[in-house]
This record gives structure tokens, sequence and C-alpha cells, in this order.
């Protein structure tokens, strides 16, 4: 017996050894939180200004756009008028429409604001980091959104531009990586990681970047192929994008897929669709089971990742007009 556990000794503490690093590589991955940087309050941190310099990424400190200086607040809205599809105030007018296509169920947000300032995004729990995740319709609810869509959980991602209100947390390109930037301005601009460096991106006045894609319309024109498609999706999914009509007028979609009722769209698809609703520019979110739509604190479209059961993913991050 001595002997057989002096010649299998190390072996088996080697095998010990690695199956515990490897569990620990597993839950450092996809279960570890790690909390990089709390955000302050959305309301008292205005785009491209900052109240303090937060701590991003492993400990490296976040960056916001140099000589930043305090914005007047947008002006206070007037009682708002809403409806069962419809919210409007004197600020923001969204109107939701269903739409059937390609045996698909598609919501449309068709939303018109006064300024940039209504266009934000959020973290989940108010913090940039590792694993931190909720429900797109928790976050929205802690901002107040009038209406919010999943973002491109860029918690998911090792890599790949995360700047948000103004503020930069990650700054290492992804090589081929297609971004949309949405300026302060409140314009869309797609751009390509290798060719723009994330801090000049922030001093040309980047309000957000959203780092998934690809897009889905430029200049008006598709552009995708019919057989183009991503590692991060399938050829039929549940979808969700942002587009750009005209100056402060932005269609935000989600459709449902993976189930009986509604089979999901290709990234082509999605393209069409959204040309056909007059966009110049349009890019595709994190889609599948992340894919939700919040309204007035109401989910509307039905989330789901299997197709068996309906129910809302926990994601790192929405984008949401709101006050």
């Amino acid at each position: 017996m001595n002997i057989f556990f002096k010649k299998y000794v190390w072996a088996v503490l080697f095998a010990i050894v690695l199956t515990s690093f490897t569990l620990y590589v597993a839950l450092d991955t996809f279960v570890i939180t790690r909390v990089y940087s709390i955000v302050a309050e959305q309301d008292s941190l205005p785009q491209n200004t900052s109240a303090s310099e937060p701590e991003a990424k492993d400990g490296e400190a976040a960056t916001v756009k140099p000589g930043a200086t305090q914005e007047a607040a947008p002006p206070a809205a007037t009682e708002a008028e809403i409806t069962e599809n419809t919210y409007s105030d004197s600020n923001i007018t969204i109107t939701i429409t269903e739409y059937q296509e390609y045996d698909t169920t598609i919501y449309v947000a068709d939303v018109q604001v006064s300024s940039p300032e209504y266009l934000k995004t959020a973290f989940a729990q108010s913090a940039y980091g590792k694993n931190i995740t909720e429900k797109t319709s928790a976050i929205a609810e802690k901002n107040e959104a009038v209406l919010a869509i999943n973002g491109d959980y860029y918690g998911a991602q090792t890599k790949g531009y995360v700047l948000r209100n103004g503020t930069l947390y990650r700054e290492s390109a992804d090589s081929g990586q297609e971004d949309l930037v949405i300026r302060s301005d409140g314009s869309f601009e797609i751009i390509t990681e290798d060719d723009s460096p994330a801090s000049k991106l922030l001093e040309q006045g980047a309000a957000q970047v959203l780092s998934f894609g690809p897009a889905l319309v430029e200049d008006g024109s598709i552009a995708v192929s019919e057989n183009d498609e991503v590692d991060k999706a399938r050829a039929s999914n549940p979808r969700t994008a942002i587009g750009i009509i005209d100056s402060l007028h932005y269609i935000f979609i989600v459709s449902d897929g993976r189930t009986s009722d509604s089979r999901g769209l290709s990234l082509y698809q999605l393209a069409e669709f959204m040309q056909g609703l007059g966009a110049d520019i349009a890019y595709n979110l994190d889609g599948g089971g992340s894919s939700t739509m919040v309204f007035q604190g109401e989910v509307i479209n039905n989330p789901t990742t299997g197709g068996n059961r309906i129910s809302e993913r926990s994601v790192s991050d929405i984008v949401y007009i709101g006050y």
C-alpha cells in the first residue's frame, strides 16, 4: 500500500491542484463578481462631465473627457400624456408599434427627444465590473427610464471599448470590432476599434460607445449580407438594435424569437426591416435571451433563452430614454 501511495501521490496531488485551478478559473470567469467602479447617479453627472474619477478595470483610473465643465441641466418636462403605447411630454415623445414580419414579432419604439441628454446608458447595480448583472427592467426602474432596451453586455467580453455617459471605463481594443459611437450632440457613427483609439473618441465628444455589432445600416444602405452572422448570434434569433432616422430621432427595436409564435430574425432581415423604417444608421446589440424592451416599467416583449420558458435574462447594461 505504501509503495502504491508513494508511486501515485504526486499524480493525485497534481490532479487535485489542476481541478481546483480549473474550478477557480470557471468561477472567476462566470460567477465571481468584481466591482471596478461605482457609477455616480445619472442626474448628477451630465454627459462628458465628471464629479470624481472612479476606478476602472483592474484598478486603472477611468477616463473622462479632458477639460469637462458642468453643463446646464436640460429643461424640466411638462406633465406627460401617457397611453398604453405612447408617452409624450415637452422633451420626449415615444410611440410603440408591434409588427409581424418574417414570421416574427417585432417591437419598435419610435423616439424623438428635444436634447441628446435624454439618450443615456446605465450599468447593472450602478457599477462597472465583472459578472455584475441585473434584469433590464430592474436597471430601468432604478434609473426611472421611460423606455429601455438591453445594451451590449460588455461584461461577457474581456475586450472592446466601454465608454458610457462621457466616462471611459475600458479602452482595450478588440481587433476588427465595429462599434456604435453616440456623440454628445446625439448623432451616430460606426467606427472600427483598430482605427479609432478610445481616448481619441472621448476627446472628440463621444458620449457612448457600444461594442457588439455589427453595423446593420450605414448611410441608409444595408451594411450586412444575407449570409452574414457573428459568433455571438445564430441565423434566427431574438434581436435588439438601435438606429437613428434624423437628428434626435431614434428607433429602438426588439424582436422575439426561438418560439413557435415568433421565429426570430437574421441580421440581414433586421437590417432590411430597420432600413424600411428609415434608419440612416442602425446597429445590432446583444440578442438572444438578453433581448428585452421595457416601456413605462413594463416588459412589453417576450424574452426567452431556450424557447420553452418566457423569462428575462440578467444583463450588464441598458440603453434608455429618461431624465
